[in-house]
């Protein structure tokens, strides 16, 4: 089993949401998140003061998905998330080990 964790514009969240689900994943992890790469931050003016905002607001998008899952899932997110600009976000891949339903007992790919 792979997680992919997803780095995105947040205006994005809803069209990833629905790539996702249409190619079949059933549960996802959402979190507001913070953060910056090349795009840095930009300075703005608020009551007439000027301040750097170094912080971005992105969302962290989180699936756990069968292996052979995965390149489909990759392709969905890009699609539904590219703005061809800067911030886009990132996609990253890694390997779970186990995962167990708390509900039921159920472990691994049945848990997903």
């Amino acid at each position: 089993m792979k997680q992919i964790t997803a780095i995105i514009k947040p205006f994005k969240l809803e069209e990833v949401r629905e790539a996702l689900g249409d190619v079949g994943v059933s549960g996802l992890t959402v979190t507001e998140v913070k953060g910056f790469g090349r795009q840095k931050g930009h300075t703005e003016l608020y009551r007439g003061a000027e301040y750097v905002v170094d912080f971005l607001p992105k969302v962290k998008v989180e699936v756990v998905i069968k292996d052979e899952d995965v390149e489909r899932c990759i392709e969905a997110i890009v699609k539904a998330a590219k703005t061809g600009k800067i911030g886009d976000g990132k996609i990253f891949v890694t390997s779970v080990e186990q995962v167990v339903r708390i509900r039921t007992g159920e472990t691994n790919e049945a848990a997903v």
